[in-house]
């Protein structure tokens, strides 16, 4: 489908010169073809992750699935389900009458507006041409699918001055069982990590509450699957078939829980009728309206800062109170969590509750896990055991 190897601008770091990627050992040719601009390193690290994440999801829940790769991590993914009236408004998704698979990359995008900014996407299905629309209007630097419609290929070829990165990835290719790497002179050998998450992952429930619709199963397996693709350790929490908070590459792991509830809590809040009706000046960018809306919703700012973000209004806008935001927020149910470690401490379910969590998939095996469990059962949560780790680095 390609050639053997393709040369990079650089590597992780401009001065990390020279820089290519080559086949893997059985491989005839690199399974991807580049359809337009030049890729990086970075471009395809998040490439070729985001891809294996969307086509697990379109795998396991048998629908369009959709990813923003930031730094070798999801900022967002998600799988098609239909939006509603306030994340259509929050998403700023205008007039783009949605397909199912650009309704997946309204998700992946929205759950973390700020984050997604200059993102890698991937798309499980051949890209359509409102999902070419609603990339052509995002600050993102390119796009892995296994195919673009002719008309979609065309709108993407044209954005960022004809520069924007668009690669085309054999869908069928399987990479060898082993795979290697090289770190400091010294190469690691390991088996992939070939293990697909599915609903018998969840089959240990270990709390009093067992009910797990199938609403939860979707999202669980949506946060579980997240994980699997992000900077260890990591903890994510997912809704209505999307990400909507993950805390990525912590040491800690309730430093993991306290950064993927407090994203999920600011989506949560961009989504509160003030926010949806703020007086946002229109010409001003995606990015900027953006942050102008995380700066309203999280920053006490100096007056030389409130003056400058004041210009991103029509009006001064009247901000929400912190009773008016924990009043909203404590309408926020149904979470699902799904971390790629066993809970050391019951604080991860402490704080979990604070965001809505209602469903948990852990891996199970700590000293402390009847602490852990009796804490889900104060609040309510039903609770899985998955007996797997799930670290990437």
């Amino acid at each position: 489908m390609s050639s053997t190897d393709l040369p990079l601008r650089y590597g992780v770091n401009p001065h990390q010169t020279p820089a290519r990627v080559l086949r893997g050992a059985g491989n005839s040719s690199l399974p991807f073809t580049v359809l337009n601009g030049a890729p990086g390193y970075i471009n395809l690290l998040d490439a070729l992750n985001a891809w294996q994440l969307v086509k697990e999801l379109r795998g396991a829940l048998g629908l369009p699935a959709a990813a923003s790769f930031k730094h070798v991590s999801p900022a967002g993914a998600a799988v098609g389900v239909p939006l509603d009236d306030a994340l259509h408004r929050a998403y700023a998704v205008g007039k783009v009458a949605l397909s199912p698979l650009a309704t997946a990359y309204a998700r992946a995008r929205g759950g973390d507006s700020v984050s997604s900014f200059g993102d890698m996407a991937a798309l499980s299905d051949v890209v359509d041409v409102p999902t070419a629309q609603l990339l052509r209007r995002e600050v993102s630097d390119g796009v892995i699918a296994p195919g673009y419609e002719p008309e979609a290929l065309k709108l993407l070829k044209r954005k960022k001055g004809g520069g924007y990165l668009v690669l085309q990835v054999d869908p069928d290719f399987q990479p060898p069982l082993l795979e290697r790497r090289e770190v400091f002179g010294i190469t690691f050998e390991q088996r992939r990590n070939d293990r697909i998450p599915g609903p018998e992952l969840l089959d240990e429930i270990v709390t009093e509450a067992t009910k797990l619709p199938a609403a939860a199963v979707r999202d669980l397996l949506v946060a579980t699957l997240a994980v699997k693709y992000t900077q260890s350790n990591s903890v994510c929490l997912a809704r209505d078939g999307q990400v909507i908070g993950l805390g990525a590459g912590q040491q800690s792991r309730i430093h993991c829980t306290r950064l993927a509830a407090a994203k999920a809590d600011l989506w949560y809040l961009r989504q509160h009728p003030a926010v949806l009706d703020l007086p946002l000046r229109r010409k001003l960018s995606r990015a900027e309206r953006n942050n102008a809306i995380d700066r309203y919703l999280l920053e006490e700012l100096t007056p030389a800062e409130t003056e400058a973000w004041l210009r991103a209004f029509t009006v001064p806008p009247v901000r929400l109170t912190t009773d008016e935001k924990r009043q909203w927020l404590a309408t926020l149910r149904d979470v699902a969590l799904s971390s790629d470690a066993f809970f050391p401490f019951r604080d991860n379910i402490d704080r979990a509750s604070r965001s809505g969590v209602r469903y948990v998939a852990q891996a199970g095996g700590s000293n402390r896990d009847d602490e852990v469990i009796d804490a889900a059962d104060e609040y309510g949560m039903v609770m899985a055991f998955a007996d797997l780790r799930l670290f990437h680095h």
